[in-house]
């Protein structure tokens, strides 16, 4: 019988750390994902610029749009909704452009995404935009003209 009584304390304290972990779980991942992620459509404007769509419905962030006038859609575009909710590799390809950092630990997170030669950041207090805050306003349109940059670096330039 003295066998038994070892067994049953392992058991007991077993089944202890698993409830505990199960709690503990499902506890932090619904602080992570109880605010949902960015969702961000890929399309284009009326006149066929390349435009982005930002929404986030928990943060009363809705139809905030970021339109490329001087930019070309890609040939094979296709519109596309991309909800940025699971981690991966960065950077990773999106239908116009990059992602070149993502955060998704506590959703909705930070993203950041190269387009055009712009730098676009969405996190939950400001839009960022090449380097500059500006508050997200929704239903707000921000058209986004090409930046003049020196396209030849100074090594390559013989310097």
């Amino acid at each position: 019988m003295k066998a038994n009584g070892p067994f049953k304390i392992l058991a007991l304290l077993f089944v202890t750390v698993l409830a505990f972990y199960l709690i503990a779980y499902h506890t932090i991942e619904g602080r992570r994902n109880r605010n949902g992620p960015w969702i961000v459509a890929f399309t284009n404007d009326l006149s066929g610029a390349p435009a982005l769509r930002i929404d986030h419905p928990a943060l009363a962030i809705t139809n905030v749009q970021l339109v490329f006038p001087d930019a070309m859609l890609p040939t094979n575009f296709t519109a596309k909704t991309i909800l940025f909710q699971r981690p991966r590799p960065v950077p990773f390809p999106l239908p116009m452009g990059e992602c070149i950092f993502m955060d998704t630990t506590f959703l909705p997170g930070s993203v950041v995404m190269r387009m055009s030669g712009h730098e676009v950041q969405l996190i939950p207090r400001v839009l960022t935009i090449n380097g500059r805050e500006q508050p997200w306003k929704s239903g707000e349109t921000i058209a986004l003209t090409a930046i003049l940059t020196n396209a030849i670096s100074p090594r390559l330039n013989g310097r």
